[in-house]
């Protein structure tokens, strides 16, 4: 019997997208658009609001887990939305399953239990390199260089400018970094994927642990940091920004690429989207990463909408007038299946750029609290609460 849902498709659209491939298809057929953000409208009308007590009653806690309010805004209540589920790699392995929850108040998507800080390196303690090295990384430079070319010509030249990059992985973003003359370094949690950097590396250096931890990057003072498919990790976002802000220097920027929470195929495939991989925590768009970096101190960013590597590259099978029609539907709907940004530090940052970018101000200079004032940046529930 074949399934309504096909069956409708097939009635509208017939066989003339068939050979569209699959991540494309709802960018370019007409109509569906205002199909998904009907359909992510009723969803969220009909998931229920509950307190972050209802809400951790009803669910098993894992070792490594506790129970978080939302890091952007505070609030407790919890809008339960997915159940992702997945298996290890290549289908082998233990298989995963974690709970999404929605902040009613500020739209905020994450991980609800979340993975406790200091346990994220359980995640991370064997294997990993053997991911980002097969099949994920065979296109990560071009990814690498298309979105520094979005943002051209911020990232253009590094001679005499330091980079640090967090989460470096295997090396393969601070290989291109050397090529474009840039002081680089990088961390990560993966041991063997330090190692496997360092192998590769020329001039660049890659270190195991955080920044706080390695006196060469500690000392601050980079022109340049960035998180390449590393924000979704992060279990304590407003720590780590904060901190990212101390390390750069005056003019210095903050460049991120994170999976986009106003997807159209997270709004298309619910549960099956493919952000909600197993070690992703938190899924931003770019309300709330200018939340994030408006609390930590940041003065603007500005945003590369992401079309998909293949069209970019301008090697995608799609016909010129679907390319059109795809980039215009993630134009209209800010969603892109991957979000690029670029933070800037200070005034000076934005001073410097503001002539070759569409940057947005972040610093309400009235609402920025005073120098004293205590600034939560723990986002957990009131009583620290692993319930």
């Amino acid at each position: 019997m074949v399934p309504a849902r096909r069956l409708l498709r097939g009635l509208l659209y017939g066989s003339r997208y068939d050979r569209v491939p699959w991540g494309q298809r709802v960018y370019v057929r007409p109509g569906e658009r205002l199909l998904r953000e009907a359909q992510w409208r009723w969803r969220i009308r009909r998931a229920p609001v509950l307190s972050l007590e209802e809400y951790g009653s009803e669910l098993p806690l894992g070792e490594i887990e506790e129970f978080l309010s939302c890091m952007m805004c505070g609030e407790s209540r919890q809008q339960p939305l997915f159940e992702p589920t997945g298996a290890g790699k290549g289908g082998k392995g233990r298989e995963w399953r974690y709970h999404v929850v929605r902040c009613p108040s500020c739209g905020f998507l994450y991980r609800n239990p979340n993975v406790r800080p200091e346990r994220l390196g359980d995640l991370y303690s064997s294997g990993y390199s053997g991911f980002l090295t097969g099949t994920y990384a065979a296109n990560r430079q071009r990814r690498y260089n298309l979105t520094m070319q979005a943002f051209s010509p911020v990232l253009d030249d590094g001679e005499g400018r330091r980079l640090l990059d967090f989460g470096c992985g295997v090396g393969l973003f601070l290989e291109l970094a050397e090529q474009r003359g840039f002081d680089g370094y990088g961390v990560d949690l993966s041991p063997d994927s330090v190692t496997q950097a360092n192998a590769r590396l020329k001039r660049a250096r890659a270190y195991f642990g955080a920044p706080r931890d390695v006196p060469e990057i500690a000392a601050g003072g980079f022109d340049v940091i960035t998180l390449w498919s590393v924000l979704a990790h992060l279990p304590r976002p407003l720590e780590d920004f904060a901190g990212f802000r101390e390390l750069l220097a005056p003019g210095g920027v903050l460049l991120i690429l994170t999976v986009n929470a106003r997807s159209l195929l997270l709004k298309a495939y619910g549960p099956e989207w493919s952000g909600f991989t197993k070690n992703h925590l938190m899924f931003y768009d770019s309300e709330t990463l200018k939340t994030l970096l408006r609390r930590t101190g940041f003065e603007g960013v500005a945003y590369a909408p992401h079309y998909g590597d293949t069209v970019e590259a301008g090697t995608t099978r799609l016909p010129e007038p679907l390319r059109r029609r795809l980039r215009q539907t993630v134009e209209a709907s800010d969603g892109g299946n991957m979000m690029r940004a670029l933070a800037f530090a200070d005034e000076e940052a934005v001073a410097r750029w503001s002539d070759r970018l569409t940057i947005h101000r972040l610093r309400d200079r009235a609402a920025v609290p005073d120098e004293g004032a205590d600034l939560d940046l723990t986002g957990s529930s009131g009583t620290g609460a692993r319930t």
